[in-house]
Parts: C-alpha cells; sequence; structure tokens
C-alpha cells in the first residue's frame, strides 16, 4: 500500500521558515493576487529588502503585516548587499521584494543571488504574479516560445540597432516600455520588424486595464500620445519563411548522380527542414529529366 504524500509545511509561524533569501513575488496591480505563501514568507521572515519601502509598505498594510523594511536597489546595491549576506550568514530569513511582480525581472537582485549561491546560503523562490506572463497569456499569440527582451534603450538609434538584432529571433517577443517612449519604439518596431501583430497591455490587473491588439503601425498610430501607466508589448515571431525549393532542386541536382531518388530526398529534406514528399517528388521529376 502506497503511503500518501505529504506537502510540505506551511511557514505559518517563524520556526517553520528555514533560513536563506527568499524570492517573494508581489502583486503588479490588483493586491488580491499575492500568494498564501507569499503571505507566510512575509509574516515569517526577520526582515524584507525592498526596491522602495514605501510601495511595500502599502501591500503590507493591507494584510496587516508588521515587519522590518529596508531599501535594496539599483542605487545602494553595492553598499547594502555585503550588509545583506552578511545577515543571511548568521541565519536571518530575509525575503526580496520588488515593487511589482516577481523580482529580478528587469528589477535589481540578480547579483545578491549570485553571491548568495557562492556562499552557500539558500535561495528560496515564492513565485507569483508578472507582467511578462500576464501580457503573453492574454496577448492571443504563440506561448510555444518567446523571447523576454526588457526595456528597449532610450537613446532612438541605440534601440534601433537593438531591435535589427532581435528582428530575425523566432519567438514571440515581449518588452516593457515606459508610456512616454511607447510611441517611438512601435513606430521603430514597424519599420524594422515590418506587418506583425502586437499588443500593448496597460495597467495590468488594475482599475483601469487596457488591452490593445493590432498591427505595428496601426499601435503606433494609435499610441502617439503617450498613454499613462505601466506598459508591457508582446509583439508577434516573424512570419514564417517560403519553402526554399529552389535551393533543394540545386543540391538534389549534385546528389542524384552519386546515391538514389530515396537517399538524397532524405539528405536534402533534412538539411533544409523541408517537407520529405514535396522534396521526393521534385527529386523523381529531376531523375526522369536526365534519363
Amino acid at each position: 500500500m502506497k503511503s500518501a504524500k505529504t506537502m510540505p509545511p506551511r511557514a505559518d509561524s517563524q520556526s517553520e521558515l528555514e533560513p536563506g533569501l527568499y524570492i517573494t513575488a508581489t502583486p503588479i496591480g490588483h493586491a488580491r493576487d499575492v500568494t498564501l505563501r507569499a503571505l507566510d514568507v512575509l509574516k515569517a521572515c526577520d526582515a524584507i529588502a525592498a526596491e522602495d519601502t514605501r510601495v511595500t509598505a502599502k501591500l503590507l498594510a493591507i494584510h496587516g503585516i508588521t515587519k522590518s523594511l529596508f531599501a535594496y536597489n539599483d542605487h545602494n546595491a553595492a553598499r547594502e548587499r555585503p550588509r545583506l549576506l552578511a545577515r543571511l550568514k548568521k541565519g536571518e530569513r530575509i525575503a526580496l521584494v520588488s515593487d511589482a511582480g516577481t523580482p529580478l525581472i528587469s528589477d535589481p537582485g540578480y547579483k545578491l543571488v549570485r553571491d548568495a549561491i557562492a556562499e552557500g546560503i539558500a535561495v528560496h523562490a515564492v513565485p507569483g504574479a508578472s507582467a511578462l506572463l500576464a501580457a503573453l497569456s492574454l496577448a492571443g499569440l504563440p506561448t510555444d516560445r518567446f523571447f523576454f527582451a526588457g526595456f528597449p534603450p532610450h537613446r532612438a538609434g541605440e534601440r534601433r540597432t537593438f531591435l535589427t538584432e532581435l528582428k530575425s529571433v523566432n519567438a514571440t517577443l515581449v518588452f516593457y516600455e515606459s508610456p512616454q517612449r511607447l510611441g517611438e519604439t512601435l513606430g521603430d518596431m514597424s519599420e524594422i520588424f515590418g506587418a506583425r501583430q502586437a499588443v500593448v497591455a496597460r495597467e495590468l490587473t488594475k482599475l483601469h486595464e487596457e488591452i490593445r491588439r493590432g498591427s505595428l503601425s496601426d499601435l503606433a498610430t494609435a499610441f502617439s500620445e503617450p498613454p499613462k501607466g505601466e506598459i508591457t508589448l508582446v509583439v508577434a515571431p516573424p512570419p514564417e519563411l517560403a519553402p526554399d525549393y529552389d535551393r533543394a532542386e540545386k543540391l538534389l541536382d549534385m546528389a542524384l548522380p552519386f546515391m538514389p531518388v530515396r537517399a538524397a530526398t532524405d539528405l536534402v529534406a533534412e538539411a533544409l527542414d523541408l517537407s520529405r514528399r514535396e522534396v521526393y517528388e521534385r527529386a523523381l521529376a529531376r531523375k526522369k529529366s536526365r534519363e
């Protein structure tokens, strides 16, 4: 008889929370999107390292949590990181949170996690809300493969170079962007990426959430005036290229004098990732034309 699987204990009390660094996701807008486990960790940890303590204090107040807060962000990370690591090495339990969503996703924290791992400190993921995944899930664009590119560069020339490098990435592209630069970025994308479909997700999970779908050029026109709020931008992958059967026939002409039709077909279809049936029909036709 198989024994029942046991679930890991909830961190309902301080004694149940193991020492270490807890990468804790917080809501991207709607306060009730915080997970039960995240609330357990925030209640039981020794302190919270927050990107902005004022933002985190509001979330804690909503859920009736009183906890020691200190800032950990891009401006003070170099100074605070050694202090934070020293506390962790003493066995403290510290939660790392960003202003919204999952820490480290276009937010500070990567170097802290890297250094904690190097010091043998336990690092725990407390997953939850993410604007990246929320926008991708409702965009209606392919999700089997996606590439998160973060924030495009501020300067126009650097942004265009950045987008040109992404043009051939065969995946749905996801960006964060400021409302002030949204129109310019969409215009650059329309020019560089071409006629692709895209989605602008604004203020996700908040009162004034807006999802706008359309071509990049249409969206660039729609957002010529900067909107308000947080922006996540999802762009469709490049259109599939037409099968290169001209090249296939050239390769068949080189292969057929030296191997059977089926062997030449297998070789060319595999090399060019083409339909074996289509290549085989062309191989037969070219073989007969030589007889």
